[in-house]
């Protein structure tokens, strides 16, 4: 899980959870720029559009203690930060990366999750289950701790995303699960530089510190340089796509290229063992640090058998 962000619209906040940290940029006058129709228009001009996966209604939460677990799942989600304090260490939330209660597609949607675990993960080198990739999400794009397997938070997140994928049938490809790809193109970070300061500062702040209603894109309060988000490819997907958070598809490939750029190239939280990621030597042409195993392989060429 991965990992940048405007990003996601308030959800409701259950149980003991307190309000999520971020709002919806359209929840504040500070951002809106056009009429309803104009946004659309922009949008629709450049090919893409919020397309919203379905997810089953609240009436289908069962009543007793299941019913308790999903919706107090769904407020981790929503408020993460606030009702897990011990285990961010950012000023992020799952609906950060996840959009839209985790709901629109292409940008890594909850919706179908589940059912996606046991997976093989080149990263890990192993496979890893559905409460690995949450821990991952909370070590890398929260920049936290992971939660305890047995733990009631553990419980109440994995019960969430199951409710979520009610519907969807096991091994079918949900359409825009996690981020289209996109052909590589060379970035230009002054060029990143100057989008940054007219589209994104905005929401995000001058110096990518976030407001009240958006998340930081660098710094202390950010995602660490191992999340999936730390990636150029990945951020520049989630940014095309879903960027700026009220006109999303109004920036072109090679905007998206270059503030992707710009913003990764900026400091942000470490992790720990990163240099242990891909193992077996297959990472991405876009991690953002070495690896143990990316240059012994460098070594063994150079060598020779």
């Amino acid at each position: 899980m991965t990992a940048l962000y405007c990003m996601a619209a308030l959800t409701v906040v259950l149980g003991a959870c307190v309000r999520a940290p971020e709002a919806s940029p359209s929840d504040s006058v500070q951002v809106e720029v056009g009429t309803q129709e104009e946004h659309a228009s922009r949008a629709g001009s450049t090919g893409a559009e919020r397309v919203f996966l379905p997810v089953p209604p609240d009436s289908e939460i069962p009543s007793g203690p299941l019913g308790a677990s999903i919706r107090r799942g769904r407020a981790l989600f929503a408020a993460t930060r606030d009702s897990l304090p011990a285990n961010v260490g950012n000023r992020l939330r799952c609906l950060s990366c996840h959009l839209d209660d985790g709901r629109r597609a292409n940008a890594s949607p909850l919706v179908g999750a589940f059912l996606a675990y046991p997976v093989y993960s080149a990263r890990a080198g192993r496979v890893i289950t559905i409460e690995d990739r949450i821990n991952g999400c909370f070590q890398r794009s929260m920049a936290g701790r992971p939660l305890p397997i047995e733990s009631a938070g553990m419980r109440d997140m994995v019960s969430y995303l199951a409710f979520l994928s009610r519907g969807v049938v096991a091994g079918s490809e949900v359409k825009g699960h996690g981020f289209p790809e996109m052909e590589p193109l060379d970035p230009d970070t002054a060029r990143g530089r100057e989008i940054f300061a007219s589209t994104c500062a905005r929401c995000h702040g001058a110096s990518g510190e976030g407001k009240s209603f958006a998340p930081p894109v660098w710094g202390s309060g950010s995602y660490s340089i191992g999340a999936g988000m730390a990636r150029l490819r990945t951020a520049a997907s989630f940014i095309r796509h879903n960027m700026p958070y009220d006109l999303p598809g109004t920036l072109t490939d090679q905007q998206a290229f270059d503030v992707a750029a710009y913003v990764n190239a900026q400091p942000r939280p470490d992790v720990a063992g990163k240099e242990n990621d891909w193992p077996n030597g297959d990472a991405p042409p876009d991690v953002a640090y070495p690896t143990h195993a990316a240059a012994n392989r460098k070594v063994a060429v150079r060598i020779g058998p």
